[in-house]
């Protein structure tokens, strides 16, 4: 099996999580780490283990012949920057979601890498989730009978401490409905097939971050909202946040509704977060109509896969179908125009 080399650019908190499940995949091997802030960088090459180089700049590490494929995972502000800058180069890339925070940088990027040969992956995590994968196979399969509504429901903890606080502000983050919920107009477009028409959204930032300034800035990043999606096929899609839930049992419930049924997947939040610690299965849910009888299933994942993240064990799903790609071809179930969309 060719070892494949990853170069990982943006070494904080994500970044680190793309590095402990590239180390659960056979062949895959980190071999260098980009970050400008010396802390993130020495916590990634650490881990990423002996052979692994440290640069404090992108441009550094692309000079080297260290990689065979790179991870972006830079602030959502710097995406754009690096991929114009990473684009020429002829390597598969995976970058982290959204995308870009405005659409005429992501229409920048697009245009750009028609230009290649390689592929470029969006990493949409929540596509991967056992549970989530469970629910796109009951609706592909017609458990459901079809859909006509899709509804998904957050309720999780606040935005985490990063460094330079860039995840407090619009401007460096694309607004909360940009940074963490593309994630799920990516699911709606997905198991919709269709694109949305028109778009009724209220949010505000009401509980969270208030007693906070940083540079003399109040931070203005959304806490809490309701989105209401109208699809050009009729289905409708809601989408209602909340991130000063932590104590809810649930993170996550993704729920479809056909004519003849309803089906669930329900995700718990990251173990580090609950009071005990330890890691929990989610669940998937079919409600049939002509029985009126839940049928429950129990999902379980590897807790090795679910203690390297917090997402589930997507990032280590996500991960072995992109190195497969690398490996053998074929093109990416994630694209640039997917990542643009969710935006």
């Amino acid at each position: 099996m060719r070892e494949i080399r990853y170069g990982i650019i943006g070494a904080g908190m994500m970044g680190q999580e793309h590095i402990r499940n590239i180390g659960l995949i056979d062949g895959a091997r980190v071999s260098a780490v980009c970050d400008p802030d010396t802390d993130m960088r020495s916590r990634a090459q650490a881990l990423a283990g002996s052979g692994c180089r440290a640069f404090d700049h992108h441009s550094d590490l692309l000079s080297e012949d260290l990689c065979d494929a790179l991870v972006i995972a830079a602030p959502n502000h710097l995406h754009h920057r690096i991929l114009m800058d990473v684009l020429p180069a002829d390597l598969p890339v995976l970058a982290e979601k959204p995308l870009c925070t405005t659409l005429a940088d992501c229409d920048e990027v697009l245009a750009a890498a028609a230009r290649r040969s390689r592929p470029v992956w969006v990493a949409m995590e929540y596509r991967y989730m056992p549970p989530v994968e469970r629910l796109l196979a009951a609706v592909q399969g017609g458990e459901t009978g079809g859909v006509r509504m899709v509804s998904i429901r957050e309720h999780r903890f606040p935005f985490l401490s990063k460094v330079g606080s860039w995840n407090r502000f619009n401007a460096m983050t694309g607004g909360t409905l940009v940074e963490k919920c593309c994630h799920f107009f990516d699911l709606m477009r997905l198991i919709t097939g269709a694109e949305a028409s028109r778009v009724y959204a209220s949010g505000a930032a009401d509980v969270n971050f208030r007693d906070e300034l940083h540079d003399g800035r109040r931070p203005d990043i959304l806490d809490n909202a309701f989105v209401v999606i109208d699809f050009t096929n009729g289905v409708r899609g809601m989408l209602e946040l909340c991130m000063f839930a932590e104590g809810s049992e649930w993170q996550e419930t993704i729920a479809v509704i056909g004519e003849a049924a309803k089906a669930e997947a329900r995700v718990p939040g990251p173990a580090r977060f609950s009071p005990d610690q330890a890691e929990r299965s989610s669940e998937f849910v079919l409600s049939p109509r002509s029985t009126k009888i839940e049928q429950r299933e129990v999902i379980h994942v590897d807790d090795a896969i679910l203690s390297a993240g917090d997402h589930h064990g997507s990032t280590f799903f996500q991960h072995r179908k992109f190195i497969s790609m690398v490996r053998d071809g074929g093109q990416p179930e994630v694209t640039l125009e997917d990542g643009m969309k969710s935006v």
